[in-house]
This record gives structure tokens, C-alpha cells and sequence, in this order.
């Protein structure tokens, strides 16, 4: 159900039986479901057999997310004076959001709320936080309020249910007098499931937040952006999983449902382009973010970045300048586009 909350103020470990595979990831993930099990289940190949093997996390590592020295710490956001405006020149005033509205999905945590608190610093003088999670959504908007000084608002939805975001979006426009930008950054993963295997409820729940919900809430804003004649920025969460298919974790629903996303950008752009309402996606690789913090993960890690150009993980607020400029008018004849951000990754 919808609560909304106005706010002014604003050791690595060994895989003993499992081959270190050469130029290919081996990888392990945790899914939404399972981020608080004892065990992670590793998954390789080796000519062309299947081998897979259960990590007791509890047992050798503890149950927490792994922290290392620095990748978790909180960056607090910045306020833009005004008085910066007056000495942009005109190519760079295209690259803030001077007097926007936005709203972010899934903002609560992670790549969400750096992408809420990059647009904040760029000038826009409302932001709508959407998330699930109460407590960790109503601090980032309080805490956002606070260290910018613009609105913050958090709503508490589902964005699977499209009454309660129809509310929500409704009461954001009603508070703030309209809605320029859009990110959808809501979404879950699940991997290391054989496709032969996969039970439907699952594939059936994951393609419902991840496209159905993506697109609810694309339609929800875009009736307002419609309405209101000023067009506006709808920028997509998507992924390089979208692209290619990641090896060899097996995740074929989610692999599915960010090409999923990546087709409906393109065509919610050519359907709307005529009201001035932009759609682009981002796709990220491999990212450090909390979700992936966890022990059985930091030796598939290590080869991930081996198989990167740039030899590292995405930091969460890598997709940030991305996000601002796809917002603005630094990109306004830009539409229908997925951007792919991966350190290279797909280059191979």
C-alpha cells in the first residue's frame, strides 16, 4: 500500500572443488530471496560440465555484507548555489536541472539514491524517492532534504501495483505543480537457476517488477508529462545483461527482462518522442554495490575485474554524471538510446 512522507528539511574464500575458469567469470550471486541464507551456491564450467557447490557463508564468514575499507561509506550530497548559474556558459548550462522535478525509483539504497543525490546537486528543486523499504527510504529523503535544502518526498510502493503509483505520482504533482524527469531504478535479480528448472512464480515475479513495474510507472509519469505540454526525461535502468549473456551464472529470466527493458525504452521513445518526453536506458555491468557485498562473492570478484578493460567494479556512483546528463538538455536530441557502462566488459 501507498505511505508517503513529506520532507523540507531536508579473507577471501576458496572454492575448493570448483575450477578457476580462464577468460570466462566464474560467478556466484545471491538473489533477492536468498540474501540472508547461510549458504550461496557457486556455479562453473569445465569442458562444457555443469559443476556447482554450496558456500556455508555463515559457517566461514558470517552473515553480514562484505565492507572493505572505504566501499561503503556514505557520500553526503551537496547544495548547488545559485549564484553558480549566472557563470555557466551555454554549453554547460545544459548539463544542470535547474528548477526540475524528478522522480527515482527504487532510491532507497545503492545506485538509486547516488542517481537521487547527483540530480539534487545539479539543481532540481524537488525530488520524489519511490521504494519499498520504509525506513531506508524515508532516511535518504530526510537525509537528502537536509544536506541540499531542496523538497524530498519518499513514498513507500510497490511499483507492481499500479493503482498505488498512480496515487503517488498523482500527489507528487499535485505537491511540486508537475514531473520533468524519470528514473526507473527499481528491480531485483535472480541467478544461478537452470532455466529447466526455474520455477514460474519466481520468472513470473521478477518480469513483473523488472518490465511490468518499469512500465507502470513510465506510463504513470508520462500521462502528466502529456498533459502538462513541457515533455520530459525518462532514463531506464537496464543492464549489459540485457546485451549479452552473462557467463556462467544462470539467469535467464533476468537476462530476459533487461532486454525486456531495453526493447520497451525504444519504443515508449518513438511513441512519445511527439510530446517532447525522452526515453533512454543505462546498462550497467558488474557493479560494488551493497547487494553484492557479500563473502562467497569476493573471489568471482576478483575475475570479474580480470575480465573488465578497466580492471574494476563499477562504483555505485559511476552511472551519476550519466543519469544528469541524460536528464538535461545536454542530451535533448537523444532518445530511444541504451547506454552501455561496463568498464569494457562487453568488449570482449
Amino acid at each position: 500500500m501507498l505511505a508517503g512522507s513529506t520532507l523540507r528539511v531536508a579473507t577471501r574464500p576458496t572454492f575448493g572443488l570448483l575450477p578457476i575458469l580462464r577468460r570466462r567469470p566464474l560467478a556466484a550471486y545471491t538473489t533477492s530471496s536468498r540474501f540472508f541464507d547461510p549458504s550461496v551456491s557457486a556455479v562453473g564450467y569445465q569442458r562444457g560440465n555443469r559443476m556447482e557447490q554450496e558456500i556455508d557463508v555463515r559457517a566461514a564468514h558470517g552473515t553480514g555484507p562484505v565492507k572493505p575499507p572505504g566501499s561503503d561509506s556514505e557520500r553526503t550530497a551537496m547544495t548547488l548555489n545559485e549564484n553558480v548559474y549566472s557563470l555557466l556558459t551555454s554549453t554547460l548550462s545544459k548539463f544542470t536541472l535547474r528548477d526540475k522535478v524528478a522522480v527515482v525509483t527504487g532510491a532507497g539504497r545503492g545506485l538509486g539514491l547516488n542517481m537521487a543525490q547527483a540530480l539534487a546537486e545539479s539543481g532540481v528543486r524537488g525530488i520524489a524517492i519511490l521504494d519499498v523499504q520504509q525506513d531506508i527510504g524515508d532516511q535518504s529523503a530526510r537525509d537528502l532534504g537536509q544536506q541540499t535544502g531542496i523538497d524530498a518526498l519518499f513514498y513507500r510502493v510497490d511499483v507492481r501495483d499500479a493503482d498505488a503509483v498512480g496515487q503517488t505520482i498523482k500527489s507528487i504533482v499535485d505537491y511540486f505543480g508537475g514531473i520533468d524527469i524519470l528514473i526507473n531504478a527499481a528491480g531485483i535479480a535472480d541467478s544461478n537457476i537452470k532455466a529447466e528448472n526455474y520455477p514460474i512464480d519466481k520468472f513470473r515475479r521478477l518480469l513483473d517488477i523488472n518490465i511490468t513495474g518499469t512500465f507502470i510507472t513510465c506510463q504513470a509519469c508520462a500521462t502528466h508529462m502529456i498533459a502538462s505540454a513541457r515533455g520530459g526525461s525518462i532514463i531506464n535502468i537496464a543492464s549489459m545483461s540485457g546485451t549479452i549473456v552473462s557467463f556462467p551464472q544462470e539467469q535467464s529470466c533476468y537476462n530476459a527482462s533487461k532486454a525486456g527493458v531495453m526493447q520497451l525504452t525504444k519504443s515508449l521513445a518513438a511513441e512519445w518522442a511527439q510530446y517532447g518526453i525522452r526515453v533512454n536506458s543505462i546498462s550497467p555491468g558488474y557493479m560494488d554495490t551493497a547487494l553484492n557485498r557479500v563473502p562467497a562473492l569476493e573471489a568471482q570478484k576478483k575475475i570479474w575485474m580480470d575480465m573488465t578493460p578497466m580492471k574494476r567494479l563499477g562504483r555505485v556512483e559511476d552511472l551519476n554524471g550519466l543519469a544528469v546528463f541524460l536528464a538535461g538538455e545536454g542530451s535533448g536530441y537523444m532518445t530511444g538510446a541504451n547506454v552501455i557502462i561496463d568498464g569494457g566488459y562487453t568488449l570482449w
